[in-house]
């Protein structure tokens, strides 16, 4: 077997290996398959390319063709001429697979269902991926720069992996590279016969001598790989950290220690309300006979910036077998003990348990983790209520009007914490807030009108495909257009009582279901709901139901209030089916239906998916970085065509100033073949090293007198008493870079436009100024002097 056959199948093998790392993501995975069996034939394309032989541009031409007509064949043949030719049809029917895949990407939990878009994104992936390592590693024979290519496909899985073994798959993919290089290796030490030890040639006609190096790189692969696992074991643990995994909702670790990191299982609540299917999410079974106030609250997010709300990160700890008593709860409040049976079903896996609130205890098997102050039980490592069974035992608190007028003011920290609002919500929050709320004597009678103006009297109107951004602006238009869903309704009112010094939170969890036949309640999809929960001491986080048509209004903000006209029975919720809910088969995927409900966690909750548009500043911060992204990657070549521009400059008048350019045309000329490949050997005169030029760079007889007429005028100016060099010195370089330029290949070419050798003086020279400067800071320092002997003059 060739080295460049053998390069091509260990480019092959270690793309594969990278993309092990999409694996997790997406169910089933015969897609992986398809990718082998793809990757295979634009493999072989490639090697039958290099045999003919071909250019090397040609070679990636040829295996980019074949590796679209691949994907016409199995994407779009319908759409094809002849079923593998791509035309108009077939890319059009692309672009709608990766609109599509796009969207599935977004709305679908891990692991996703395989789409036809989701797959092309993948074998798609793949196959430009492993072209790129081919074409690196195989093509232009440089192993190295692969990585990038391999590091891009394995950090796009490594971002939207949970983590969970996210240490196995960059084992598996920094194998692959290693073997990569080590191969590269081999063949270069091949080709240089005895010189390792001498050692005779093996029948396979490699020197023997060359398998100490490869033992050796192995050793050293095997070792790297071994720090690169072991040494992040060792150092300390950074929580919610620029790279922890996004599916890191709890931190590791036994007893009570460990933390709950800012995350939100529901981002948008909006997929969950419109899907077709309202398919049952869980079954219920409690011993009250009034389901009305039976929500599930999965958590609260109390941390506004003005945009989002999500969970603060919170301290957590073992599950205890009796829950403390809930913050604010008086004695004197009346209440009720309920136990709720509660099934999942197999395809909701979330790691927040759904728990009637306040709850007093739960029973559960598996690892779970307990916050205290959202009074919430949180899955550990992986944990999920996926088909799990669990009994919540939960206290029915029922205040009175009276005792939450009354309500004394609570403590300053819970206050302060809670009634936070950052200086970017608009003025128009707080002052609706207040002419809704005028003429109130308590906290209480504000929250009650706030529930009020949003529920009856100010106009508002449910939808659910409402569209009012995602920006700071987003509640000044919901109050200004009056139209959303509980999202929008809970969000405004939270935000609107804390201008209020009200502590207010949201709840995000389940409406009360619907009751079935058997004595069970079904918990569908519709029942997804968020609901604004606001403190009073002496009662504790009390629950608001400000969102029109849905859930159903608590009695304590009923009859009391004088005025209200607020109706006095509950408002069951209209999106509950009115017969029992079809259990879902088990080839069905949750993704299916609804990702926000079944991922595990999600980065935060915003007001709706749509986009406000970006501002000023972020338009200039994204413009420099572009610029910068730009500058950084061509700074050599601008360096390069500065300074060449500057030494081919003007002559000077002056004896001196001629000397000097003669010198920097010199310079340019050295630093031109050097460039080009022929490093410059300051060893040599300025003859010989003319004629090493030439005769290296087989130049033409007009280039080489150009090169010996600098090197002449160079002997002058460093020898000759009275320097006359000749003028034109500077288009003779310039002949030389034409006759550089014509001879060599268009990589080359290339290379010496982008990254010019000669561009490491930059480096040299900063290196000699920091010695400099160094020097001259120990120059600077003030001596001791020696202390005299007794008896001797100073």
């Amino acid at each position: 077997m060739s080295g460049r056959t053998r390069m091509a199948l260990c480019a092959a093998a270690a793309t594969l290996m990278a993309a092990c790392a999409l694996l997790p993501l997406v169910s089933p995975v015969t897609w992986y398959l398809q990718a082998i069996f793809l990757l295979a034939i634009q493999t072989g394309v490639g090697m039958a390319t290099r045999r003919v032989p071909l250019a090397r541009p040609v070679t990636v031409a040829a295996q980019a063709l074949a590796a679209l007509m691949l994907l016409t064949l199995t994407f779009a043949n319908q759409q094809a001429i002849f079923g593998v030719l791509p035309g108009p049809d077939a890319f059009r029917h692309f672009a709608d697979l990766l609109q599509a895949g796009a969207d599935d990407v977004s709305r679908y939990s891990i692991p996703a269902p395989l789409s036809d878009g989701i797959r092309l994104m993948l074998i798609g992936g793949v196959l430009i991926i492993g072209l790129a390592v081919e074409t690196l590693a195989v093509t232009f024979r440089s192993a190295a720069p692969a990585g990038l290519p391999l590091l891009a496909l394995y950090s796009v899985a490594a971002g939207l992996s949970d983590g969970g073994a996210d240490w196995l798959w960059f084992l598996i993919a920094a194998a692959g590279y290693l073997m990569l290089l080590l191969t590269e290796g081999r063949d270069r030490l091949s080709q240089w016969g005895r010189i390792f030890g001498g050692a005779p040639r093996t029948p396979g006609g490699e020197p023997s001598g060359a398998v100490a190096p490869v033992r050796t790189g192995r050793r050293i692969g095997v070792v790297a790989l071994g720090i690169a696992l072991v040494v992040p074991l060792a150092l300390p643990a950074m929580n919610s950290g620029l790279l922890d995994a996004a599916g890191a909702g709890v931190g590791s670790g036994t007893g009570s220690g460990g933390t709950i990191s800012a995350v939100n299982p529901l981002v948008s609540l909006r997929d969950s309300l419109n899907v077709d299917e309202d398919r049952e999410v869980m079954s219920l079974k409690t011993n009250t006979d009034d389901i009305s106030d039976l929500y599930l609250r999965i958590v609260s997010l109390d941390d506004f910036d003005g945009t989002t709300w999500q969970p603060s990160k919170r301290d957590i700890q073992a599950v205890p077998d009796r829950f403390p008593t809930p913050l604010g709860l008086g004695p004197d409040v009346r209440r009720a003990e309920v136990e709720t049976t509660i099934s999942a079903a197999d395809w909701y896996g979330q790691n927040w348990l759904p728990m009637p609130y306040p709850p007093s205890g739960v029973s559960i098997e598996g690892r779970w983790r307990y916050e205290p102050l959202g009074m919430t039980v949180v899955g550990d490592r992986r944990q999920t209520t996926r088909g799990a069974t669990y009994t919540v035992r939960s206290l029915d608190v029922q205040p009175t009007a009276e005792q939450l007028a009354g309500a004394p003011e609570p403590p300053t920290a819970l206050k302060r914490e809670f009634t936070e609002l950052p200086d970017s919500l608009p003025a128009v929050v707080s002052r609706t807030a207040r002419e809704v709320t005028k003429g109130s004597t308590s906290h209480y009678e504000q929250a009650v009108k706030l529930q009020e103006y949003f529920a009856v009297t100010g106009g508002f109107q449910y939808d659910t495909n409402v569209k009012v951004g995602s920006g700071r602006q987003a509640i000044a238009r919901f109050l200004r257009d009056k139209q959303g869903f509980c999202v929008h309704f809970s969000f405004a009112m939270a935000a609107m009582a804390r201008s209020l010094d009200i502590p207010a939170r949201v709840a995000v969890g389940f409406a009360p279901g619907t009751p079935q036949g058997d004595g069970s309640v079904s918990v569908g999809l519709k029942d997804a709901h968020a609901w604004p929960e606001l403190y009073f001491e002496g009662v504790g986080w009390t629950r608001f139901e400000p969102t029109p048509t849905r859930g159903s209004v608590p009695p304590y903000t009923q009859s009391d209030t004088p005025g209200s006209t607020l109706p006095d029975i509950a408002r069951p919720t209209q999106s509950a089916s009115t017969g029992p809910s079809a259990s879902p088969s088990t080839s069905e995927s949750c993704a299916g239906q609804n990702p926000e409900l079944c991922a595990s966690e999600s980065p935060q909750a915003a007001l709706t998916t749509d986009d406000d548009g970006p501002k000023w500043y972020a338009v200039l911060a994204w413009v420099l970085g572009g610029l910068a992204a730009l500058l950084i990657p061509l700074a050599p070549m601008l360096w390069r065509l500065r300074t060449r521009a500057v030494r081919l400059g003007a002559h000077g008048r002056t004896e001196a100033d001629v000397s000097l350019h003669t010198l920097a045309v010199w310079g340019e000329l050295t630093d031109l073949a050097w460039d080009f490949g022929i490093p410059p050997d300051h060893s040599q005169t300025p003859r010989k090293a003319a004629a090493r030029i030439v005769r290296l760079a087989h130049l033409d007889p007009p280039a080489a007198a150009s090169v010996h007429r600098v090197a002449d005028a160079v002997e002058q100016v460093l020898y000759a008493p009275s320097p006359h060099p000749p003028a034109g010195l500077a288009e003779d370089v310039r002949r030389v870079l034409s006759d550089l330029e014509a001879k060599v290949s268009w990589t080359t070419n290339l290379r010496a436009l982008l990254a010019p050798r000669s561009s490491v003086r930059v480096a040299w020279a900063l290196w000699d100024w920091w010695a400099a400067l160094k020097q001259r800071a120990a120059a600077s320092r003030p001596t001791l002097r020696k202390p005299s002997a007794p008896g001797q003059r100073g």
